[in-house]
């Protein structure tokens, strides 16, 4: 009973330095949403330039990932997470010392790093660590930590931006990442030797990993449209002030949270995980179609908030315990990455996409064009848990 307790413990200890890894992977776009306004006043970003942002750090990430995950293949998960806490640190560092739009840039730019590793990282450090039978629980826990990351820019450090103004609030961000990276260095058990680098493995992501890779690209153009212009589209068109407007995308990070846990310990049974990504995909454009239906029921907007994050945003977390389920031995980083350069490829993609429409008031239409994107996730999804089972019978 008490080796049960102490591994129970050491799975608790594990699961909460994961979710603060995830969340600080990405800590820098968070901030500068956060943060927007004040960086447009003092540092004379213009909007478009704010909206850069995004694409730069997603970008990025989703270039970077093939490799991270080779790298987090060959040097183990423990130096892995320390360099992602680090290089988040350093990056934060840069952006509350930026004087003006070229560093702030090269900064997210950076950024994408830890973005590239952390999934691969944490991914394997479950493998690692924790047993089987908690693998889903804990993987839908650690990918809430990127709704924890938006919820601790938009509300306690946005807060003290108004104290100690914003590069105050950055710095301190960057503090708490390096002592994050220590904790790591501390609590995760000793990575193996380095593996001698061997013949190069293919890019291209195959089987299981390719489907899943294609529908988290498609998944991700449509959560990020939704992330970048809820807020907007509630002031605009639906006529909230900008704290409900807000408050909406609260509601879905709320919802995420819960969405993410709750779904990724349904797919720890490997027999229900291979539907599940059609299902809350399709759920995901019943959620699509409800926004669009909210310019004329306004109150649809926040069941449609609530939607996307139950479905869309939990069913990325999902298709993370299917990379552990699926990956090839020896390969859990690098499968881990390859899905994950989708979802980052998709939040590049997806926004600009959608501003199209939004910039010229048509976000009807919009709408229309995510429930299409999650529409065809859906579809993948669902031809490849076909395939799967009919693979499985013969």
């Amino acid at each position: 009973m008490g080796a049960a307790a102490g591994t129970s413990r050491g799975t608790s200890a594990t699961t909460a330095l994961l979710t603060c890894a995830m969340a600080f992977s990405m800590m820098q776009l968070f901030l500068l949403g956060a943060l927007g306004p004040r960086l447009v006043d003092e540092l004379d970003v213009s909007p478009t330039v704010l909206g850069l942002t995004t694409t730069i750090g997603f970008g990025a990430a989703a270039v970077l990932s093939p490799v991270g995950g080779r790298v987090v293949d060959r040097v183990g998960p423990r130096r892995c997470l320390v360099a992602l806490l680090l290089v988040s640190a350093m990056a934060l560092a840069l952006i509350g010392s930026a004087p003006g739009v070229g560093l702030l840039l090269a900064a997210v730019a950076l950024g994408g790093l830890p973005q590239a590793l952390a999934n691969p990282a944490t991914n394997k450090a479950i493998l690692a660590t924790v047993p089987p039978r908690r693998r889903g629980s804990v993987t839908g826990m650690k990918q809430s930590g990127v709704q924890l990351g938006a919820f601790a820019a938009g509300l306690p450090l946005a807060a003290l931006a108004g104290v100690a103004g914003w590069r105050g609030a950055v710095w301190t961000a960057a503090g708490a990442a390096a002592g994050a990276a220590l904790w790591a260095a501390r609590g995760l058990p000793a990575d193996p030797p380095p593996v001698a680098a061997g013949p190069r493995s293919s890019l291209v992501p195959r089987g299981a990993i390719a489907w899943l890779a294609v529908f988290s690209l498609l998944l991700g153009c449509g959560i990020a449209s939704v992330n970048t212009y809820l807020a907007l589209y509630g002031a605009q068109r639906l006529g909230l002030g900008p704290t409900a407007a807000g408050a909406l995308v609260a509601v879905l990070g709320v919802a995420g949270v819960a969405g993410r846990v709750g779904w990724s310990k349904v797919a720890g049974d490997a027999g229900r995980a291979v539907w599940l990504p059609g299902g809350l995909a399709a759920g995901s454009v019943a959620a699509a179609l409800l926004l669009a239906g909210a310019s004329f029921v306004h109150p649809l907007a926040w069941v449609a908030a609530v939607a996307v994050g139950v479905f869309a945003v939990a069913a990325n977390a999902v298709s993370m315990v299917l990379v552990m389920q699926r990956a090839a031995p020896g390969r859990a980083g690098q499968d881990s990455a390859l899905v994950s350069a989708g979802f980052f490829a998709g939040f590049a993609v997806g926004p600009p996409l959608f501003g199209l429409l939004a910039e010229s008031g048509h976000y009807g239409p919009g709408w229309v064009l995510v429930a299409g994107e999650f529409a065809g996730a859906c579809a993948v999804a669902v031809c490849w848990a076909v395939r799967d089972r009919r693979e499985a019978r013969a």
